[in-house]
Parts: C-alpha cells; structure tokens; sequence
C-alpha cells in the first residue's frame, strides 16, 4: 500500500505524506507522516520499515532511529530479513 502512496506523492509532487504504519500486526492502520524522500530512504533497505512510534516488535526488528512521527525499524530476525528483501521492488 504505501508503495502506492509513495507513487501518487511522486505523481503530485507532495511534500509530507501520510504512510501507513508497516508493523507486523496485519490489522494495524496507524498513519505515519513523513517526506516523500524520507520514506524512499527508509526503503532504499529492503530490511527497514517505517513504523508508527511503539509498534516494533523486539523479537524481530530493532528500532534504528527515533523521530517524534515515527520510528525506523530493522528486521534482525533471519527469516523475516530474508523475506522483507525478496519482497522489496526496489530489488526486482
């Protein structure tokens, strides 16, 4: 979904966008705001999410950076690594 948001941000040349949350809890909808080009880094690793603050899951990701809107996290977790970077379109 947010890969979608990012492409009409691009589209209408927006500058803060709201993301949806990306936790490992499937019904989560939570909306994170952040730039266009804040998003593209957090997804230029295929292993890093952009998260709502709270929403990590120690058991699998590690928060890498603390904002005030949202948080970065990193798949440690080997599997769920492995999985999040098959699924990334930035590498296909």
């Amino acid at each position: 979904m947010n890969e979608r948001i990012a492409e009409n941000a691009r589209r209408f040349d927006a500058g803060d966008t709201e993301f949806i949350c990306e936790c490992a809890d499937p019904q989560c909808t939570e909306r994170v705001e952040a730039t266009l080009e804040e998003y593209e880094d957090v997804r230029a690793d295929g292993a890093c999410f952009l998260l709502a603050p709270g929403h990590g899951d120690g058991t699998i990701e590690r928060v890498v950076e603390r904002g005030d809107d949202f948080h970065i996290v990193e798949k440690v977790h080997e599997a769920a690594r492995a999985i999040a970077r098959r699924q990334n379109p930035r590498t296909a």
